[in-house]
């Protein structure tokens, strides 16, 4: 007796060794080393419930739920009255999907427990889980007296909406949500019933406010993407559902609904690739045939349409949907080749617009291609006379051939089979234009050269507009979709994209005949940080240089001298420089009316200085500046300086500061208002002369007086240039320009106001860098 005592006490000593090891390794989280310790423990004490409990505990923390089960379910052999054994059977019962088996054990235990907390969760569960929701509600009723949890009101909401009452579902899961916004499962569940209800802008807003709190939650894009399906965003739902793969690339389910959405928007070789990839991952799922099957159809692919229905068929011998698309298949292709019906001629390529075949412009023949659906023999295909090659393919003919198009406004197509059944076809043939689109960027500003100025933010919001004589069929910028009017020709368009670590940006236009142009824009950083100390805000120089005249004598002056401001402005902060070369009169209306105007408003422009080098004309007390295309003695072909002020009334609204400067004639006094001859002095510090509006204009004699030997510009230049101080205020460079030319030509420069602008005495200042 003795010598079994001893034993006894030291097996279980041994056991409890094994045990506490146990216990620790799960502490670290090594699942599978805890398990062997407790088997261990096990093997010495093969009636400890304890044991069996702490093993299922650490089963279930590797995922092997039926190892859990089992191990509970001997730990419940060997003490049956513990209530957390009977709620752990209950647990994972339900998680196996035996909710009869959960419901057993937790009756057993609410027997033996009634007020423990943990039963009727799990009870609401296996109710729900046999579909039994009257009772799950009852059981609810009790856990709430019990606890109040957000899940309780979660599973309230989803037996009430599966009992159609939808008002005091979408109740249980506000409040739900009241006790735990974050709980996604009630947020989805809401944009689910928000979504039957047809309220799909508030459904969006569920599910938005669940990525809000879990980008990475790929429910909530499944659920997003239907709403998207439900207001036939095709696009926006297939994104959902690429950012789900991108997420969890190994997902088979999300490659087979993208498929789904593919064939909905009739993009079926997309949805094909898809289903494929489904198919991959479940060769036995009849679904996935289905879904192919059907878009094979679509694409007249009758015989891989036959080939999967056939699969179906082989895998599910009882599916009599599958049996059901098998027959209709057989019986369709069979109408469709009857011997006493005419070929059935179906032309794929090029697509038909009402009827009519269009052909580039620039085209002397066009590839055509198609499939005859005859179930004789096909005797005889021609295109305008000439016979057409064709091959038999499944229970039909294809055919491709290029046709001469030649001086021919029609095409005529015969299909004749062996029982002299014939198809006749004539269709008129319609030119397309060949001229890609033209891309502007509106904003951020893209200066002719294709540079884009960019400040250092990571995004950036593109505004442009694309110029084409046909409506444009796609916008890709860095190869996200733009946004713009699908019927509207010459349409404006948007987008957000990203220029973190890029140096240019790509804009691919497509317009509806195939003409693509794509377009790199550079991205220019230099300007990122000048305006944030600059007090004259964003500030823009607009040079125009006429040099190369029709009627007039060309100049090599105003070449050289924008050349010289260009270099003197490089020491100041200056945002953007345009730079316009050799305007027609039209082109300068349009510059200074509309695009400059725009440009101002959508770059948000503050200060702006208009730099005019090239010929001038004073005319009856009117100043002209020489548009390129002037005619010598049409004074209706010179561009009126009024016209430039009547111009720039409509946007100086967006502008604090304005300066013009003329280095072709005197303006005349219809444009400025004369200042004093002693300007008073101008300096940084006074807050009031760079906030407040300035209108001014600045004039020389101009190339009329003095060809391609600009005094006035020299000077302006070398004041810049030489200018040792922070700032440079526009008078002092006047009184240096006015002194300088006033030695060297009789003619005196003019320094005033723009008339009829507002200004408030504010100044036009340069900033050094």
């Amino acid at each position: 007796m003795v010598l079994m005592l001893f034993s006894v006490i030291a097996n279980g000593q041994n056991y409890k060794k094994y045990y506490r090891a146990g216990n620790e390794f799960m502490k670290m989280n090594k699942y599978e080393d805890a398990i062997a310790q407790y088997t261990k423990a096990i093997e010495v004490e093969p009636t400890e419930a304890d044991l069996y409990i702490a093993r299922g505990n650490a089963y279930e923390r590797t995922g092997d739920i039926e190892a859990a089960y089992s191990d509970y379910e001997k730990a419940n052999g060997f003490s049956p009255r513990d209530t957390e054994t009977l709620i752990k059977l209950g647990v994972i019962s339900n998680r196996l999907d035996k909710y009869s088996q959960a419901l057993g054990y937790l009756n057993k235990a609410a027997r033996m427990e009634k007020r423990n907390n943990r039963i009727y969760p799990e009870k609401i569960v296996a109710l729900m889980g046999l579909e039994d929701y009257e009772r799950a509600l009852a059981a609810s009723d009790t856990a709430l007296v019990l606890k109040e949890e957000a899940r309780i009101f979660y599973y309230r909401g989803v037996c009430f909406a599966k009992l159609k009452d939808d008002t005091q579902a979408k109740k249980e899961l506000e409040k739900a949500l009241s006790k735990d916004s974050r709980y996604e499962d009630a947020r989805l569940e809401l944009a689910y019933l928000y979504l039957r209800k047809g309220q799909t802008n508030e459904a969006l807003n569920q599910c938005n406010t669940a990525l809000q709190f879990n980008d990475k939650s790929t429910r909530a894009y499944t659920m997003r993407s239907k709403v998207y399906v439900s207001t036939l965003d095709y696009p926006s739902a297939i994104n959902d559902i690429s950012r789900n793969i991108v997420i969890d690339p190994e997902n088979a389910e999300f490659y087979y609904t993208r498929g789904l959405y593919y064939q909905q928007f009739n993009q079926h070789s997309n949805a094909i690739n898809d289903f494929f990839k489904y198919i991959a991952a479940n060769p036995d799922d009849p679904q996935g045939y289905f879904a192919r099957a059907r878009s094979y159809e679509e694409t007249l692919n009758f015989e891989r349409a036959t080939a999967d229905y056939e699969k179906i068929t082989q895998l599910s011998d009882y599916d009599l949907r599958a049996q059901k698309l098998l027959a209709e298949t057989r019986l369709r292709l069979y109408e469709l080749n009857r011997e006493s019906l005419a070929p059935e001629v179906n032309i794929i390529s090029p697509v038909l617009v009402d009827d009519i075949i269009e052909v580039r412009g620039d085209n002397n023949t066009v590839l055509v291609t198609g499939k005859i659906n005859e179930k004789s023999k096909l005797s005889l295909f021609q295109i305008n006379g000439k016979d057409v090659f064709f091959e038999k393919r499944g229970g039909g003919y294809e055919f491709l051939t290029s046709v001469d198009v030649t001086g021919v406004e029609n095409m005529d197509i015969v299909a004749r089979d062996e029982y002299d059944n014939e198809k006749h076809l004539n269709y008129s043939l319609r030119r397309t234009e060949i001229t890609p689109p033209a891309v502007a960027i509106i904003a951020p500003y893209a200066s002719d050269n294709g540079e884009v100025y960019v400040d250092n933010s990571p995004t950036l919001f593109i505004e442009g507009r694309i110029t084409d004589e046909s409506k444009i069929k796609s916008i890709f910028i860095e190869g996200v979709t733009a946004s713009y009017a699908i019927n509207q020709f010459n349409p404006s368009f948007t987008a957000t994209i990203d220029i973190a670590n890029k140096d240019k940006i790509t804009v691919i236009a497509e317009d509806i005949y195939g003409n693509r142009q794509v377009s790199d824009f550079k991205l220019n950083r230099d300007g990122a940080v000048i305006g944030e100390a600059n007090p004259m805000g964003k500030t823009w120089v607009v040079f125009i240089e006429n040099s190369q005249y029709s009627s007039f004598a060309s100049l090599d002056g105003p070449v050289k001298d924008i050349n010289l401001m260009k270099r003197a402005f490089s020491k100041y902060q200056i945002n953007n420089i345009i730079h316009k070369q050799n305007m027609t009169k039209a082109e300068m209306d349009k510059f200074f009316s509309i695009e400059l105007r725009d440009l101002i408003k959508s770059n948000q422009v503050k200060s702006l200085l208009i730099w005019y080098a090239g010929h001038g004309k004073f005319i009856n007390e009117v100043g002209y500046w020489i548009p390129v295309d002037a005619k010598r003695d049409d004074e209706f072909t010179y561009f009126n300086i009024n016209s430039l002020r009547a111009s720039m009334e409509t946007y100086i609204n967006f502008l604090t500061h304005t300066l013009v400067v003329t280095d072709a004639c005197e303006s005349g006094p219809s444009f400025y208002q004369a200042m004093r001859s002693d300007l008073k002095p101008r300096n940084c510090g006074d807050w009031q002369a760079t906030q407040f509006k300035s209108s001014q204009v600045f004039s020389s004699a101009g190339y009329e007086l003095a060809v391609d030997n600009s005094q006035f510009t020299q000077t302006f230049a070398n004041a810049l240039v030489n200018n040792p101080n922070a700032c440079m205020p526009i008078e002092e460079i006047v009184n240096k320009v006015s002194v300088a030319v006033g030695e060297n030509t009789p003619q005196k420069p003019k320094f005033g106001k723009i008339t009829g602008l507002k200004d408030e005495d504010g100044t036009f200042f340069f900033i050094a860098k």
